[in-house]
Parts: C-alpha cells; structure tokens; sequence
C-alpha cells in the first residue's frame, strides 16, 4: 500500500509516517516508481508506534522496543533488556512526577502565604 492508504488507515499524516520511517520505526520498500510501498503489517507497527508513543516512550525507546512488540496492544516479549529499558522510563516519569509535584506544593505555599497578606 502507498503512503496514503497506510495515511487512511491508521489516521496517522503522512508527514509523521515519513517521521517514523526516519526514525528507523517503519521500513516500506521502494517501487519502480521511487513511491513507498509499505506491507499490510505496516498498520499494526503503525498502531504499536501510537500506543507506545501514548505511553510516554521516545522513539528511541521505541525503536529498542519495536523489534519485542506483537499484536496492537502491543504485547511485549520479556527479556532482560526490555524490562530494564521500561524500567528506567518508568524511573524517570515517577523522578519528573516529584519534583512537579514538589514545585507545585510550593507554588501552592507562596500563593496561600501572599493571600493572607
């Protein structure tokens, strides 16, 4: 399929599939015609990139993942370099989660304090 039927498909811009293919996330085959021309199971990667994306994972991340991932889901194949990878992003959410939430208490603090002024 053309970079357009994968476009419809998935409801994903051609500009970010041509994105995803940069980032070593997609790999269509080239025609005759120099035109992409991507497998039906583009759609199911393209459908993994999304969900991982949604879970907060760069493309990086997900390009180290990608090869794990099956199904939509996507359900990923443990292996000790995977589980460590998701562990330091999980790591790090819950590290930029404390202190957004330590800034956040204290800008509560000078609010509260400059009210009762």
């Amino acid at each position: 399929m053309l970079i357009g039927e994968l476009s419809r498909r998935t409801g994903v811009n051609p500009h970010q599939l041509r994105y995803y293919e940069s980032q070593g996330l997609l790999e269509p085959a080239r025609g005759h015609n120099g035109y992409r021309e991507y497998a039906d199971e583009a759609v199911t990667t393209v459908t993994q990139i999304r969900r991982l994306l949604a879970a907060g994972l760069s493309t990086d991340d997900i390009a180290y993942l990608l090869p794990c991932a099956t199904g939509e889901g996507p359900d990923l194949e443990p292996c000790p370099e995977l589980l460590d990878a998701l562990r330091t992003r999980l790591r790090g959410l819950d590290e930029r989660i404390d202190a957004l939430t330590r800034s956040r208490q204290a800008l509560h603090t000078y609010l509260v304090a400059t009210e009762q002024r």
